[in-house]
């Protein structure tokens, strides 16, 4: 449960972030506002990433490391649904 977890988890975030972002590409908006759910995602993966490396430490901190990095990989498919030309 340790990996299943965190991996589940990350799933409903993650989704969301590749809907939203989806949703505002249909709505031809511009890239500035297209990129906002990636940098979000981001920016709480760092947040974690911190929490679990600096803060809990030891196989509770590895459940927030497997999540941030989890996040990074949604948020980077996010960046590349924005980053494609609107037709």
């Amino acid at each position: 449960m340790m990996i299943g977890g965190p991996l589940l988890i990350a799933l409903l975030p993650g989704v969301l972030v590749l809907l939203v972002t989806g949703l505002f590409r249909k709505m031809k908006w511009n890239k500035g506002i297209r990129v906002i759910p990636s940098i979000l995602t981001v920016m709480a993966a760092v947040v974690l990433f911190y929490i679990g490396y600096v803060e809990v430490r030891g196989f509770e901190g590895a459940g927030y490391l497997f999540l941030s990095v989890c996040l990074l990989v949604f948020a980077t498919a996010a960046f590349i649904i924005t980053k494609k030309p609107v037709r």
